[in-house]
């Protein structure tokens, strides 16, 4: 337990060998290190010495949460990294989320691999102002599962912070899991609250994800950490008329692909439908969404993101939403929400520039 390292036998939920409440917490009970936790002197941990010096070099870091997953929480910080750096911003990608680290396919880096210098673990480089780090980089092989207990993610996060040689940033974005469980209250407790600009939670629209989110935004008021505002993904399918597959369906319950026909009659009996945009809810959002929400538990709206099938076409193949025509839909949603959160914040070329 050298420099107040979480050993990797302890408890889940350990509060670390240099905690006041090292070996007398709930979550040190049958601990095998209980005792030497106990006696052991306490003192400031070196590596939030180490952290600090690191992240001195990094102007504005926000996190991005999600109550529950699958609501395009890494998506939305995957772009929220490419229009950063595009905007000419230093920008940093961290993947905090240990299990499930999709950041590397979000942007087009499977397979690469973590280099280090004396200075410390290089992140992996997509442009010379965007670089990304994730445990994504460090698995042998593509599939293999990280079942590790909450300390050895502890462990990693801080390695994550103190070890990566950023160099100087404008932003550092943080992917992190689902929930409010180790890795969140790492993030904050190593990174310090005080020195987070906030966090973006990113919701789809059904009760099912805002019951989630209401926990989150409990989580981000009682560790200190700003709720830069909410997006709603997902909010809506949008894709234009043409791109929309047609069926007939049979009195036996079959179904007969008639898209060509349908493509066809339109251009000659209704040309005027081929530049429409056809929406439709996927979830249920009757009780308000996202925005509703966001007016009971006082906290800023962002924004809504519909379900768009170039911008998950877009994730699959790790590139930006904002270089094409492509994600006509989408893209726009974004920016008008990234330029939201920035004018909310105060955030400009120059405010960075000047070390807002």
């Amino acid at each position: 337990m050298e420099n107040g390292e979480i050993p990797e036998n302890a408890n889940e939920h350990c509060p670390g060998p240099q905690s006041d409440s090292a070996g007398k917490s709930d979550a040190c009970e049958g601990c095998p290190n209980q005792q030497i936790c106990a006696t052991a002197p306490k003192g400031p941990d070196p590596d939030v010495v180490a952290i600090a010096e690191r992240m001195a070099a990094v102007k504005h870091k926000i996190l991005v949460l999600s109550g529950k997953g699958g609501v395009g929480k890494s998506t939305f910080s995957a772009q929220l990294a490419f229009a950063l750096a595009a905007m000419d911003f230093q920008v940093g990608l961290l993947d905090i989320d240990i299990c499930g680290p999709s950041i590397p396919k979000m942007l087009g880096l499977e397979g690469q691999e973590i280099h280090q210098s004396n200075l410390g673990w290089s992140p992996v480089y997509i442009e010379s102002n965007l670089g990304v780090m994730s445990i994504g980089f460090m698995l042998p092989e593509p599939d293999d599962a990280v079942i590790w207990r909450g300390p050895r993610k502890n462990a990693l996060i801080k390695q994550f912070l103190k070890d990566v040689y950023w160099g100087e940033l404008d932003f550092l974005v943080v992917d992190a899991p689902p929930g409010t469980s180790d890795e969140h209250i790492a993030i904050v407790q190593y990174l310090d609250a005080g020195s987070i600009d906030g966090a973006i939670i990113v919701t789809t629209p059904q009760q099912v994800s805002l019951i989630d989110v209401r926990k989150e935004v409990s989580f981000c008021k009682k560790v200190g950490v700003q709720v830069l505002g909410i997006v709603e993904n997902m909010s809506g399918l949008c894709q234009p008329v043409m791109d929309f597959k047609f069926l007939r369906m049979t009195e036996a319950g079959e179904q007969i692909d008639v898209t060509e026909w349908a493509r066809e009659h339109l251009k000659e009996r209704a040309p005027e439908f081929l530049s429409i945009i056809a929406c439709t809810e996927v979830f249920d959002s009757s009780r308000g969404g996202a925005e509703r929400m966001c007016r009971e538990m006082g906290v800023p709206f962002l924004g809504k993101v519909p379900l768009d099938p170039q911008l998950c076409k877009a994730a699959e193949e790790g590139r930006s939403c904002f270089v094409d025509q492509k994600c006509a839909v989408s893209a726009p949603a974004l920016k008008k929400i990234i330029d939201k959160m920035m004018e909310n914040q105060g955030l400009s070329r120059m405010s960075v520039d000047n070390n807002a």
